[in-house]
């Protein structure tokens, strides 16, 4: 009996083993998961209190003409009158807009250029290149900190350094951050002498390039130029998508500088009007809230189109290494 038994309990047990098995794994699996969300909630917890719910928020009161000082429980539905204002019955807004792709169209390519020739400049094995790249990288550390706007309105104004500097050759100075003509141009150079970020991208592309391509395109006959044109700019082409979206939204949303040059008015006769600028005035001077948040959406959508673009078109140009594009 006991050599028939044994079987039966070896029958009865065997396939209750491998579900006790599945059972413990199914948990593990919900602890691990568990473990997940409690490490992910102070990001989940930031995520909704500091961005998904403002942006809700910000979306609702762009329908309404809060004004700041109202409570929410009083604001008044307006429909799309803000957005009605915007495109029809504001004409400094346009200016902004106007300001702002100027700002771009200029600052954007040149910082790029900027940084891709310096990059190439830096990538050589001589003595010192490490301190040359951290000091062309000093400047993007500061990002658009207030002190370095304050140091740059110095630097530019009437009497300011680079007055001084040009002084030495007898070149009489303007008065940069106070003349309409030349206001907006100073903030240009002030972003493109920022171009540390993207060079320090375009160095590391650089690295990635195969030296076996200069090699065989010298073997060819192609000059310097003819080897940056069609062996660099193809081979960087993802880093450049890269940079230039970034760097373009980055772009769009200068403020930092604008503010403190015009001391938050967007003048010099609105030559420094910022979108963004013109959209804190429209909320915290003006008070203007509901209508600011009209403006903010508008240009996230607006970002977002041109974001699109960049990407749509970037498989007409962008190479990659395994041949798609």
């Amino acid at each position: 009996m006991a050599l028939t038994t044994a079987p039966g309990r070896t029958g009865r047990t065997g396939p209750a083993r491998p579900h006790a098995n599945r059972r413990r794994a199914g948990r593990d699996r919900h602890a691990e998961g568990l473990a997940g969300y409690v490490f992910l909630s102070p990001w989940l917890i930031g995520l909704m209190g500091v961005t998904a719910v403002p942006m809700l928020l910000s979306l609702w009161l762009s329908f309404t003409n809060y004004d700041i000082l109202t409570p929410l429980s009083e604001v008044e539905w307006v429909g799309l009158a803000n957005y009605e204002r915007m495109f029809t019955a504001d004409p400094s807004y346009w200016h902004a807009v106007r300001v702002t792709l100027t700002f771009a169209l200029v600052a954007v390519p040149l910082k790029l250029a900027a940084a891709l020739g310096v990059a190439m400049l830096l990538n050589k094995a001589w003595r010192g290149v490490g301190l040359f790249r951290a000091l062309f990288y000093l400047p993007s550390l500061l990002g658009g900190s207030v002190a370095l706007a304050i140091v740059w309105v110095n630097m530019f104004n009437r009497d300011g350094a680079f007055n001084s500097f040009l002084a030495l050759f007898g070149i009489e100075g303007l008065p940069w951050v106070s003349d309409p003509d030349w206001a907006l141009q100073t903030l240009m150079v002030l972003a493109i002498w920022q171009f540390g970020a993207p060079m320090v991208i375009f160095l590391a592309g650089l690295k990635q390039v195969p030296t076996e391509l200069y090699e065989a395109a010298s073997v060819d006959g192609a000059g310097r130029w003819s080897q940056f044109w069609h062996v660099t700019l193809p081979m960087l082409s993802p880093v450049i998508f890269f940079n230039l979206v970034l760097e373009t939204i980055n772009g769009f949303q200068g403020f930092t500088a604008a503010f403190v040059l015009s001391n938050g008015t967007g003048g010099p006769v609105d030559s420094t009007l910022m979108y963004t600028l013109k959209l804190y005035i429209s909320g915290f001077t003006d008070l203007e809230m509901g209508y600011a948040s009209a403006m903010a959406w508008v240009f996230l959508i607006a970002i977002g189109l041109i974001t699109a673009i960049f990407f749509s078109t970037g498989r007409f140009w962008v190479h990659y290494a395994d041949g798609e594009k």
